[in-house]
């Protein structure tokens, strides 16, 4: 189905403002509110097996993101549901990633935009790794970015809203650039938050630790990496985590939709192992989305 690696040129549908549109032609105004103002919400699930991981939560979170954002979407979460499962047979989707996103349009240019039209799409393509094979198995590195994930009190940070990762992109290719793979990203109080686009958890004397998600999204994919751990009798602690617990960890892993675990091997300088613990939740991970 792909032509190439280049999200333009791709084959297939694309459903937009609901209907299918052909890959090529699902265009917008380069006068869109959502382009200049990042009124722009998204969302990330995953097909395995050609069934969608938990698309209704995916949705029920999209539009409170919306809501958020101050506009409202103009579909029901059911319209939205069997769009994303059509969207997927049309496409022959087995193992893949789901992409459903709304924005302003363009019929107002300034900071106000109460008259916009509502736009939204999903599309949807074949992946089945964010990192390759290698780092996926040994872990990747991460180094400390220079910005900071803000306070809720001045950004929207419970919303999957598009201005909120424009830090992530600034971060990523600072790190990559520097011969790292993602970055690890501090709070406004220098407490760790989470990577560009995945939650951190590390695990010390067989105990799981993660951040308080009070400026960052409580991923999916975190919340049920959670579920998997207390239901297998692994003790979670959720806490303000300093750079100096984290480097002590004995084990540090990823977690979120497009990367789904994966373990860190290395923290700026620092180094670590792919764990017990680790292996265990990425089976346990695993053996849940398989079914």
């Amino acid at each position: 189905m792909v032509k190439k690696k280049n999200f333009q040129n791709r084959t297939g549908y694309i459903w937009m403002d609901g209907r299918f549109v052909k890959w090529s032609k699902a265009k917008i105004h380069v006068l869109s509110h959502g382009l200049h103002y990042a009124s722009c919400v998204f969302e990330g699930a995953r097909v395995y097996n050609g069934k969608i991981f938990k698309l209704k939560e995916h949705t029920k979170r999209l539009f409170f993101s919306s809501k958020t954002l101050g506009f409202k979407l103009p579909y029901s979460e059911k319209k939205i549901n069997d769009a994303c499962e059509k969207l997927i047979k049309k496409q022959n989707i087995i193992n893949g990633y789901l992409r459903p996103f709304a924005w302003r349009g363009s019929e107002m240019m300034a900071i106000s935009a109460q008259n916009t039209t509502i736009h939204v799409a999903i599309a949807t393509w074949k992946m089945s790794s964010y990192f390759n094979k290698t780092k996926k198995n040994n872990g990747i590195k991460l180094n400390t970015s220079k910005w900071r994930r803000p306070p809720s009190s001045t950004a929207p940070t419970q919303a999957k809203a598009a201005g909120l990762y424009m830090i992530c992109t600034l971060s990523k290719h600072a790190a990559e650039k520097r011969g790292f793979d993602d970055s690890l990203m501090l709070d406004y109080d220098g407490y760790v938050a989470e990577s560009t686009g995945a939650n951190i958890f590390f695990v010390k004397k067989n105990k799981l630790y993660t951040p308080i998600a009070d400026c960052f999204l409580n991923g999916i994919t975190r919340k049920t990496v959670i579920h998997l751990a207390k239901k297998n009798n692994i003790k979670v602690i959720e806490k303000r985590v300093t750079s100096k617990d984290l480097l002590s960890a004995d084990e540090i892993f990823l977690t979120g939709t497009a990367v789904e675990i994966t373990p860190v091997s290395q923290i700026d300088k620092k180094k670590f192992e792919v764990g017990v613990v680790t292996k265990k939740l990425i089976s346990f991970f695993s053996n849940l989305v398989e079914k």
